[in-house]
């Protein structure tokens, strides 16, 4: 596995894309509405809508995995804890939760 993203949750999109952008000089690669991704290296830095709540609420680490629902088998089957997969139009996704509860995420984009 690989790490794909790490996102982080932001009420200030418009100030947190320009810093990342344009402060921090990273190449951004998506914008959908209440998403924008940032090329930072072998991973991407994604901007999510939402409250922002450092220290409460931390990023997400996200794995980039081609088959989803065969990878949340492979792990559930390895004692891993993992939500539904999802299917959307574009993506398809699972959420799961670290053994300190921390949130990951399996994702095909």
């Amino acid at each position: 596995m690989k790490m794909a993203r790490v996102i982080l949750f932001t009420g200030q999109m418009e100030a947190m894309s320009r810093f990342y952008g344009e402060v921090l000089g990273l190449n951004q690669v998506g914008s959908e509405k209440g998403w924008r991704e940032f090329a930072a290296g072998a991973a991407r830095i994604a901007l999510h809508s939402g409250p922002a709540s450092p220290g409460r609420k931390g990023p997400k680490i996200v794995f980039h995995a081609a088959d989803v629902a065969g990878t949340r088998e492979t792990l559930v089957a390895r004692g891993a804890k993992f939500g539904k997969v999802r299917q959307g139009d574009v993506f398809c996704l699972c959420d799961g939760k670290d053994p300190d509860g921390n949130p990951i995420q399996l994702s095909n984009r």
